[in-house]
C-alpha cells in the first residue's frame, strides 16, 4: 500500500487547480461568523460530488469523516470571515461588500476541502475527520458549540494551521506550549452625583477616577502578575462627559486583556475587580465592570508538536521554523482543553513583494501555501499511522 503522503501528492499532481478554484470562490463569497451558509451549502456540494458524506452542524459548518470508523485523528478549518472592505485589486476579490476572508480561513477551508478528498481516494489504517468550524472570529469563538455538537467524538488528536502573512511559504512555524493568547474584554463603568466644575470638592469627579484606572491599573497588574506570562491590559476607549465646565455622572473605559498564561487567564477577572475597587474608591465615585471572558490561549502539546514538525521536516527538512508567541487569539485552543494537539503558522508570503498582515484589508497569500497545507496534514496522517501502529 502506499503511503498517505505519497497518495496526497498523487491527488495534489492531478487537482490542484480545483484547490486554487475553490480556495478563490471561497475568497470572492466571504461570509460573517455564524452567517455561513452559502459557505457551508458549498462546502457540502464540492464534498458531495466527491463521494463523500459531509455532516451538517445546527446553523452553519459541517465535518466529514474519512476512512474507518473508531479512533481517528482530527483537522480543523475554520470558515467565516470579517467586516473589512477588501482594497486588493485580485481578478476574485470579495463580491459582498464589506466582507473579507482577511485572516485566511479562506485558505484553511480550501486546504481541509483537499485533504478530504485526497485521502478519500486511498485506503486509510485510520479514519479521518475534518471539522469545518464556523464562527472563529467572535469573541469566545465557535468552537465550543461544535464541541458540543460532539465533533471530537473518537478524536484522539487535532491539528491546524493559521495562515501566516509574515512567514515566506513553504515554511512551517511550530511552537510548544502557548502559541496564542487570551483575549477578553473588559469594560468599566463609573458614575458619580455630577456636578460643576467649579465645585469638584461638592461632587465626585468622574473623569479623574477614570484617568486614574487608565493610568494605574496597567501598573499595578504588572506588579501582580509575573511579567513572563505575556499578560497586558491596553484601554482602547474612553468615554464621559459633554460640556467642559460640567463633571459628568458617568463614563467608561474599554480595553483587552490579554496574557499567554492559562493560569493567570483563569484568575485575572476577581484580580483586575479588586484592583478597580481600591482604585476609585477614594474618589467617591462607584465602579462596575463588564468583563466579557474570551478564549484562552492556544497551549499545543509537546508531543503533538513533535509529530506536527517531524511531519513538517519530512515535506522540507528546511521546513521547520521557531513560530513566535503570538498576542493574538484563536479558539483552537477550546479544542485542546479536550484532547491534544498543535496549531502550526503557514507561511504564504511570497518572499519578494510587500508584506501584509492578517485582519488587513490589502491582505494577499501566496497560494502556493495551499499545497503545503495540504501536504503537511497528509504527512501529519502518515506519521500518527506509525505512532498509533
Amino acid at each position: 500500500m502506499a503511503g498517505i503522503s505519497a497518495g496526497v501528492d498523487a491527488w495534489l499532481n492531478r487537482h490542484y487547480d480545483d484547490v486554487i478554484a475553490w480556495r478563490r470562490h471561497l475568497h470572492q463569497y466571504p461570509e460573517l461568523s455564524h452567517m455561513e451558509y452559502a459557505t457551508t451549502d458549498y462546502l457540502c456540494e464540492v464534498l458531495s460530488s466527491r463521494g463523500l458524506q459531509p455532516q451538517r452542524f445546527p446553523g452553519t459548518g459541517l465535518m466529514v469523516d474519512v476512512g474507518p470508523q473508531g479512533p481517528r485523528l482530527g483537522f480543523r478549518c475554520d470558515i467565516d470571515a470579517l467586516p473589512i472592505t477588501e482594497v486588493t485589486g485580485l481578478e476574485f476579490a470579495s463580491k459582498h461588500p464589506g466582507v473579507m476572508h482577511a485572516c485566511g480561513h479562506d485558505v484553511h477551508t480550501a486546504i481541509g476541502l483537499g485533504l478530504a478528498c485526497a485521502l478519500h481516494e486511498l485506503d486509510l489504517p485510520h479514519g479521518i475527520r475534518i471539522i469545518f468550524q464556523p464562527a472563529e472570529e467572535v469573541l469566545d469563538g465557535g468552537a465550543s458549540e461544535v464541541i458540543s455538537w460532539g465533533a471530537l467524538k473518537d478524536v484522539r488528536a487535532l491539528f491546524a494551521v493559521h495562515a501566516e502573512p509574515k512567514l515566506k511559504v513553504g515554511l512551517v512555524g511550530v511552537r510548544a506550549g502557548a502559541i496564542t493568547s487570551a483575549t477578553d474584554l473588559v469594560t468599566i463603568h463609573v458614575n458619580g452625583p455630577g456636578g460643576h466644575t467649579s465645585r469638584p470638592h461638592l461632587s465626585a469627579d468622574v473623569v479623574y477616577a477614570l484617568s486614574k484606572i487608565v493610568t494605574e491599573l496597567p501598573g499595578l497588574l504588572s506588579r501582580r502578575v509575573d511579567p513572563r506570562t505575556g499578560t497586558v491590559l491596553v484601554f482602547g476607549t474612553i468615554n464621559a462627559g459633554h460640556a467642559p465646565n460640567a463633571i459628568p455622572e458617568k463614563g467608561s473605559v474599554s480595553g483587552t486583556l490579554r496574557t499567554a498564561d492559562i493560569g493567570i487567564w483563569r484568575i485575572i477577572q476577581p484580580m483586575i475587580e479588586e484592583l478597580v475597587s481600591e482604585i476609585v474608591a477614594p474618589t467617591g465615585c462607584t465602579v462596575s465592570l463588564d468583563y466579557l471572558r474570551g478564549v484562552p490561549p492556544v497551549v499545543n502539546d509537546d508531543v503533538a508538536t513533535a509529530l506536527l514538525a517531524e511531519s513538517a521536516a519530512t515535506i522540507d527538512p528546511h521546513a521547520v521554523v521557531q513560530a513566535p508567541q503570538s498576542s493574538g487569539g484563536e479558539d483552537f485552543s477550546w479544542y485542546l482543553e479536550h484532547v491534544p494537539g498543535s496549531m502550526a503558522r503557514l507561511g504564504c508570503w511570497d518572499g519578494h513583494g510587500v508584506e501584509h498582515d492578517l485582519h488587513q484589508a490589502d491582505l494577499v497569500i501566496d497560494e502556493r501555501s495551499l499545497r503545503v497545507g495540504i501536504r503537511l496534514f497528509g504527512a501529519i496522517a502518515e506519521r500518527f499511522s506509525h505512532v498509533t501502529g
